[in-house]
C-alpha cells in the first residue's frame, strides 16, 4: 500500500490516496453560484484521488462568508453540475462538503433575520462583510428542539441536490467551529434538552444528520469530517476526557451506518485518540494534520505506508500545484502558495498556478 496506489472510497474507485482538503476559496458569485472558474479549478486538480470541495451552504441562513457557494437554488445546482462534469471529464472524483456555518456568520452576510447555533453564545471577535467592513459576530438564535429537524432536512435536501447534479458524494462538515461542531463542544452547546449536557447528548444531532443524509443518498456516498480538540472559532474542547467521550459516542454511532469515510483534522494523527477513533469507525479513514504546518510529500507518504490512515488530505500544496500528485510521484519541485490570493478574487492564485513542463 502506497500513497500512489488506488483504493475505494465508498461507492467510488480513486486513483491514489491523496485527497484535496476542503478549503474556503470564496470565488462564487454574489448569488452563491459557482461559475466557470470554479469548474476549472477543480478540474485542474482531478489527478488528486478524492476531491472534496470547499464548504457549501445548504440554506441561506447557513452561509458563512461572502463569495461562498451554495446548493440551495436551481442556479447553484446547475453551477455544480458543470463542476462535476468538468472533473469527471478529467477522470476525477468529487465530493461536496456541506457546511452550515452556524454562528460563524452575520445577518448582513446571510441576508436573513437571524443566524443559528445550539446556544445563544456569540463568538468573540469580528467577521468581514462583502464590502470589507468588519462587524462583531452576532448573538445567534438558539435553535429550538422543534427546529432541529428543519436544519437536518436542509442537509438532506442539499445532499440530494448535490448527487442529482452529478457529484459523487457529500462530506458533512462537523469540524472547525461550524454548526455541527458547535453541537459537540460544551463551550458552544449549553442546551438543557436531549441535545445537550452529556457527551452522548451533544453528539446526537450530528448523528441524526448523518443518518438522515445516508438514508437519502446512500451511506456509501456520505463522508464526515471532524476536528477533535482543534479549538477554533470559540469551539473549545480542552478537557481530554470529555473530548474523548464525545467523539467516541459520535463515532461509535456512525460506525454501523457504513459511511464512505471519516476524515479527521488533528495535529497528531498517530495519537491514541485519533487511532482509537479509526478503529471504532472501522472504515476508510482520512487524516489532515491541520492548519499550523504544510503537509509535505514525505509526511503524506509515511502516513499511508505506516498505516496511520488510508488517505491523506492535503491543503496548501494542492492550491499551488494543480498537478500535485504528478509532482510527488516524480519528487519534483513545487510551486509555493500565494497566501494573499487564497481567499476571494478571480483566477489569480486560483487557476493560474503553473503545471510541470515537459
Amino acid at each position: 500500500m502506497s500513497l500512489f496506489s488506488p483504493t475505494t472510497v465508498g461507492a467510488v474507485d480513486v486513483r491514489n490516496r491523496v485527497s484535496l482538503a476542503p478549503m474556503t476559496r470564496l470565488r462564487a458569485a454574489e448569488d452563491g453560484v459557482p461559475g466557470p472558474i470554479v469548474a476549472k479549478y477543480y478540474a485542474q486538480r482531478a489527478g488528486i484521488g478524492l476531491l472534496v470541495t470547499e464548504g457549501v451552504f445548504p440554506s441561506a441562513e447557513s452561509r458563512a462568508y461572502p463569495g461562498q457557494p451554495g446548493i440551495v437554488t436551481d442556479a447553484q445546482a446547475a453551477g455544480w453540475a458543470k463542476v462535476a462534469e468538468a472533473v469527471h471529464a478529467e477522470g476525477g472524483i468529487v465530493f461536496m462538503q456541506l457546511m452550515n456555518g452556524g454562528r460563524v456568520t452575520h445577518p448582513d452576510i446571510t441576508g436573513t433575520d437571524r443566524i443559528v447555533a445550539p446556544s445563544a453564545i456569540a463568538i468573540q471577535g469580528d467577521t468581514r462583510l462583502a464590502d470589507g467592513t468588519k462587524v462583531a459576530y452576532a448573538v445567534p438564535h438558539a435553535l429550538e428542539t422543534s427546529e432541529l429537524p428543519i436544519v437536518r432536512d436542509e442537509f438532506v435536501a442539499a445532499a440530494r441536490r448535490a448527487v442529482d447534479a452529478g457529484l459523487d458524494g457529500v462530506e458533512l462538515h462537523s469540524a472547525n467551529g461550524y454548526l455541527l461542531h458547535e453541537f459537540l463542544s460544551p463551550a458552544s452547546n449549553q442546551r438543557t434538552d436531549e441535545y445537550g449536557g452529556s457527551p452522548e447528548a451533544r453528539a446526537r444531532f450530528v448523528i441524526e444528520v448523518a443518518q438522515a443524509v445516508a438514508a437519502e443518498i446512500g451511506a456509501e456516498r456520505v463522508g464526515i469530517r471532524i476536528s477533535p480538540a482543534h479549538n477554533i472559532q470559540d469551539v473549545l474542547e480542552t478537557d481530554d476526557t470529555e473530548t474523548r467521550a464525545t467523539y467516541e459516542a459520535l463515532v461509535s454511532a456512525l460506525a454501523p451506518l457504513g459511511l464512505a469515510y471519516l476524515s479527521v483534522l488533528h495535529a497528531d494523527p498517530a495519537s491514541d485518540l485519533i487511532q482509537d477513533l479509526r478503529r471504532a469507525f472501522g472504515g476508510t479513514f482520512i487524516v489532515n494534520s491541520g492548519f499550523s504546518s504544510v503537509t509535505t510529500r514525505d509526511e503524506a507518504v509515511s502516513v499511508v505506508e505506516d498505516d496511520i490512515a488510508d488517505l491523506v488530505a492535503v491543503g496548501r500544496p494542492a492550491i499551488a500545484n494543480p498537478d500535485l500528485v504528478t509532482r510527488w510521484e516524480q519528487n519534483a519541485s513545487e510551486n509555493e502558495v500565494d497566501q494573499a490570493s487564497v481567499y476571494g478574487g478571480g483566477e489569480r492564485g486560483y487557476t493560474d498556478y503553473p503545471f510541470l513542463q515537459g
